[in-house]
């Protein structure tokens, strides 16, 4: 019963607006409390973001740089509130995530002019093998009366080959997207969503850098077919929807449109009928 309940509150989450997830989350957890903890592992929040005052710069906040009640700066690699103890990369792995953060710092400005992204990276027991998460949070100004936020997770495994000359990469990418405007031409339109999808790649690696390149590459691609799917699945078909139940053309012109081209093809039903040979 559990496990069905859980699939339940799971496909329920998915329908709901991605900007009341913490709240919906919440009140799932007051009615069924047995399923707290399957449901906070298994469900993405939106992104939150705390500051380094240390170096001056924004970062993200999720599970993966979280040590109890702390949160590790990518930057500066130091907890919030401050920890002794708290797991950090080894320094192979820092000096990736350093490398990574400078990446898709330069990454988020050129897709999406402004925003938030965080890297954060960790060792796995397998030899030679390591994981991590790429975030992004752009939100909205609410300027001209729209308001949204676009929030990408991409979690990444990587696991090195014994020849040291190629890797393989698992990667599952989520990104929960809402808008909503308030416009007295348009009135109040809300539109939001949550895609997860999944891919694997076998790349070459020249050096330890490249690891970084290989990623990127598998996220750019990933951000672009979920951009393309989000905008497919909810742009195009409430504008489907919207041509489907007003018409810019008046009914009366419809109408005699209609009238029309039923005369004409009735003339040439008929034109054919009498002269089947065309003579």
């Amino acid at each position: 019963m559990t496990e069905q309940q859980l699939d339940c509150a799971l496909d329920l989450m998915r329908r709901l607006p991605p900007q009341q997830i913490e709240s919906n989350l919440s009140d799932l957890i007051d009615l069924v409390p047995r399923l707290c903890e399957d449901l906070l592992s298994s469900v993405d929040q939106p992104l939150k973001v705390a500051r380094d005052r240390s170096v001056g710069k924004d970062y993200l906040l999720c599970d993966y740089n979280r040590d109890g009640d702390s949160y590790r700066s990518p930057w500066s690699n130091v907890y919030d509130p401050p920890m002794e103890d708290g797991g950090v990369p080894s320094e192979r792995l820092r000096k990736l995530e350093i490398d990574g953060n400078a990446a898709f710092d330069l990454y988020r400005e050129m897709y999406f002019e402004g925003g938030v992204s965080s890297v954060y990276l960790w060792d796995l027991d397998q030899h030679g093998a390591f994981a991590g998460v790429i975030l992004i949070k752009k939100a909205g100004d609410g300027s001209q009366k729209i308001k949204g936020c676009w929030d990408s997770i991409h979690v990444v495994e990587v696991l090195e080959k014994s020849t040291g000359r190629s890797a393989h990469y698992k990667l599952t990418s989520t990104v929960m997207l809402w808008l909503q405007t308030d416009k007295a031409t348009s009135g109040t339109m809300n539109l939001g969503g949550s895609l997860t999808r999944q891919v694997e790649s076998d790349a070459a690696v020249a050096e330890s850098g490249s690891h970084i390149a290989n990623i990127g590459r598998l996220v750019e691609e990933m951000e672009n077919k979920i951009r393309g799917t989000l905008n497919e699945i909810y742009f195009g078909k409430t504008r489907d929807i919207v041509n489907g139940v007003r018409s810019v053309q008046p009914l009366p012109d419809q109408q005699q449109q209609l009238r029309l081209k039923n005369e004409l093809a009735s003339a040439l039903s008929r034109r054919t009928g009498s002269n089947p040979l065309g003579k």
